[in-house]
């Protein structure tokens, strides 16, 4: 058995998998939407800088947090992207499992 097949074939199960499909077409009717690819392009950025900031050892503004916060609140009301973050917490899940499975093999060797 060859990791690297299996590997392979781990990355076409996810791609051809419910929840990256949904991600995938989800993504696509936010991105035909000038408006709310705009505002979500815009929250990643803003997330994105924040993150950039918490991995340098800087924690942002409690303010900056806040207005991120709310930003996504407000972005959720837009029932395309709401579906999209929805689409996105779900593949996250599954990805988290593989992950978890993954490891096993790795936390059972430190045991």
């Amino acid at each position: 058995m060859n990791v690297h097949d299996k590997a392979y074939e781990l990355a076409n199960a996810i791609k051809t998998s419910t929840e990256y499909q949904d991600m995938k077409e989800s993504r696509a009717q936010v991105d035909q939407d000038s408006s709310s690819k705009s505002l979500l392009e815009d929250f990643r950025l803003r997330q994105n800088e924040l993150q950039q900031q918490m991995a340098g050892g800087q924690m942002p503004p409690e303010e900056e947090m806040e207005q991120l916060q709310k930003l996504y609140e407000q972005l959720a009301l837009n029932p395309r992207i709401n579906q999209l973050f929805d689409a996105e917490r779900r593949l996250s899940v599954v990805l988290e499992d593989v992950q978890r499975i993954i490891a096993e093999p790795l936390q059972a060797m430190l045991k």
